[in-house]
């Protein structure tokens, strides 16, 4: 399976992915450049202790934990109950049996509901990693630019070596431009503008079109009133006698 990081970079780079080895390689430190640079100025102008994903995350779990009671065990242990579920809270080994606190490493909303009742802080519980702090360090560094290759001092022994082209045989027919999916991936399926439905386009679709809210189809005639009374008025021939006269 293919990670988010992998999948963001493949987006981010898919136009300049056609381009020789060396430009495709000067991008992508060009994009790194860019990005350590905004990100670095983010993180630097941000006042809160977390960052900025992570306190959105706790506003949403605190919302959540407004409808939640709590039953005390003792000065570490509670029971808080969210709907028809309870989960336990044990506040000396920071665990909560939906999982969320250990995993993520964030007080989950069964926790917030334990905050709101006593005396912890819900930043004290936070790991450190999702602090403005650890998310500005790792930002920190900076991808200088390169000046133009004429200005490079190359050692002698590098300019000197030839590298040449890979001896494969190139298979015919169009290169392929898109990824192989991951075992487990699931594709998206292509959706037809015309009909809405999955499977198909807009030129292999062969649906009819209702144009009426009942279902029912018209015809130019019908809906044209241009139409209608020459389509009511008019008769065909009953035969070529019947023209001659």
């Amino acid at each position: 399976m293919t990670t988010n990081i992998s999948e963001s970079m493949n987006a981010a780079l898919v136009k300049v992915r056609e381009l020789p080895i060396t430009a495709f390689v000067n991008e992508i430190r060009l994009l790194y450049q860019r990005w350590f640079f905004e990100r670095r100025n983010k993180a630097k102008d941000f006042t809160s202790k977390m960052s900025k994903d992570v306190e959105k995350k706790l506003e949403k779990r605190r919302d959540r934990a407004q409808i939640m009671d709590i039953r005390y065990a003792d000065e570490y242990n509670f029971d808080v109950i969210d709907g028809d579920q309870n989960f336990c809270v044990d506040m000396a080994l920071w665990t909560c049996t939906c999982g969320k606190f250990q995993l993520d490493q964030l007080p989950c909303e069964h926790v917030l509901v334990v905050v709101r009742k006593s005396a912890y802080e819900a930043y004290d519980l936070c790991s450190p990693f999702y602090s403005r702090e650890y998310w500005y360090e790792s930002y920190s560094g900076v991808i200088n630019p390169l000046p133009h290759i004429t200005s490079w001092c190359i050692p002698e022994d590098v300019s000197s070596f030839k590298i040449m082209p890979p001896d494969v045989r190139t298979s015919a027919g169009r290169r392929r431009k898109r990824r192989i999916p991951s075992v487990g991936e699931e594709q998206s399926q292509p959706k037809c503008s015309r009909c809405r439905e999955s499977g198909h386009n807009r030129a292999t679709c062969q649906n009819p079109i209702a144009l009426h809210p009942s279902g029912q189809t018209f015809t130019a005639c019908s809906t044209n009133p241009s139409f209608q009374g020459a389509s009511s008025s008019y008769h065909p021939p009953s035969s070529i006698d019947d023209t001659n006269s």
